[in-house]
């Protein structure tokens, strides 16, 4: 079934693209939920139209995006964990704490957005990526030490 994007969805493609996926998603998620519209001929000639709105928005949401990773590579976050002998931690720093974190703070980051290029064990300095948007990501710097 093809169906018209209303949404960026990351695993399918970009507002306004057409694409084919199965038909109980389409009808089960995606229409209902807003994302697709299907491609029928009428759509499809409404499309030229809702493309030119559609751009807009992906303007408007890349602009906001990007506005969004420079704040957060602003911010220094500092997180305060049980640590043992030799700066090793108990457990992890996870996604979710960093999520957290970040709520408390005032911004609004899904923690499935948060990119760990490896698990943090150990006290120190590390960076980790925020992909905010499919063409914008920022670096946040995060300090753990020991609680």
């Amino acid at each position: 079934m093809k169906v018209i994007l209303k949404e960026n969805i990351e695993t399918l493609g970009h507002i306004g693209d057409i694409v084919k996926v199965a038909p109980g998603y389409a009808r089960n998620y995606l229409i209902p939920k807003g994302l697709a519209i299907e491609a029928t001929e009428k759509n499809a000639k409404a499309l030229e139209h809702a493309k030119r709105q559609m751009a807009y928005r992906k303007n408007k949401a890349l602009e906001s995006a990007r506005v969004l990773a420079a704040k957060l590579e602003a911010l220094a976050i500092e997180i305060a964990h049980q640590a043992g002998e030799e700066g090793k931690l108990f457990g992890s720093v996870t996604t979710m704490e960093l999520a957290a974190y970040l709520k408390d703070k005032g911004f609004d980051i899904d923690r499935r957005t948060i990119v760990q290029t490896e698990p943090i064990k150990h006290i120190g300095d590390y960076s980790v990526t925020v992909k905010i948007h499919p063409e914008v990501s920022a670096t946040l710097k995060v300090t753990i030490k020991a609680a």
